[in-house]
């Protein structure tokens, strides 16, 4: 009697066993709720285009153009001027600031180039993520804003660790937190997705809330999507600082953060 009890209670708690989510299978649900890995990794470029506000009173527009592999192109229009980012896909980049005492092209920092290249990777982190080097682990499931999500330890092939937070109904990216470093500076960073539209096929956030907690906020506001755009290679060269429309002195643009992705 004690023994039919027993395997009664096991199999009282077999669906719960069955329905527990493994990293894997979490990742596989995200890539399908986009649109599929087939048709994430068949996009060969993207140009996108919008809106960006800052806690500051700041706004202004943004175009980023990304070409595989890796190549970006950002420009962010704030009060008259553009500030520039290119990055060639390979070993180079360059940062034309307006606002900074030389307006000329710089090369990036080794820093800046690193996280550049994961913001140049429109597949995002979850896409061949082994083949990349990144560890993915289910950290857990929790709340976010009353709703289940999960939440994912990523950690890249340079050691960076950010948490992505996948809602557990629609399967799709509501945010990610972690440290973005610049210079010698470590900042908390937090980025919420929303909004979500189709474009061929593909889901694409179309607002994203992003920045230090307490401290600065921008949000960008997508207002179109090309796919498969033609973009010449010559795009991703370095840029040529154009001749500013005044001579006189502009107050420092915030921080621009990073472009939006389908990260």
């Amino acid at each position: 009697m004690k023994t039919r009890l027993l395997s009664i209670t096991a199999l009282l708690f077999l669906p719960l066993t069955g329905g527990a989510q493994t990293a894997d299978e979490i990742v596989g649900k995200a890539l399908n709720a986009r649109g599929g890995i087939d048709k994430i990794k068949a996009v060969r470029s993207e140009r996108i285009s919008g809106r960006v506000s800052f806690s500051q009173g700041m706004e202004g527009t943004f175009v980023v153009e990304l070409k595989r592999p890796l190549k970006m192109h950002v420009e962010i229009s704030i009060e008259g001027q553009r500030i520039i980012r290119v990055y060639d896909g390979k070993s180079s980049g360059w940062m034309i600031n307006p606002f900074a005492e030389n307006k000329e092209a710089q090369p990036l920092s080794a820093q800046d180039l690193e996280n550049i290249s994961d913001e140049s990777d429109f597949d995002g982190p979850l896409v061949d993520y082994r083949a990349k080097g990144t560890q993915i682990e289910l950290a857990g499931k929790e709340k976010l804003d009353d709703k289940p999500v999960y939440r994912l330890k990523v950690t890249n092939k340079n050691g960076d660790v950010r948490f992505y937070f996948i809602d557990a109904r629609t399967f799709l990216l509501t945010k990610w937190e972690g440290i973005r470093r610049t210079e010698d500076q470590e900042i908390p960073w937090e980025s919420f997705s929303s909004d979500f539209r189709e474009v061929r096929g593909l889901k694409y956030a179309f607002r994203i809330d992003q920045g230090s907690p307490g401290e600065f906020k921008q949000t960008l506001t997508t207002e179109k999507i090309e796919i498969d755009p033609p973009i010449d290679d010559s795009r991703f060269a370095k840029p040529v600082a154009q001749a500013s429309p005044t001579d006189a002195a502009a107050p420092a643009p915030p921080d621009a953060g990073e472009p939006p992705n389908s990260n």
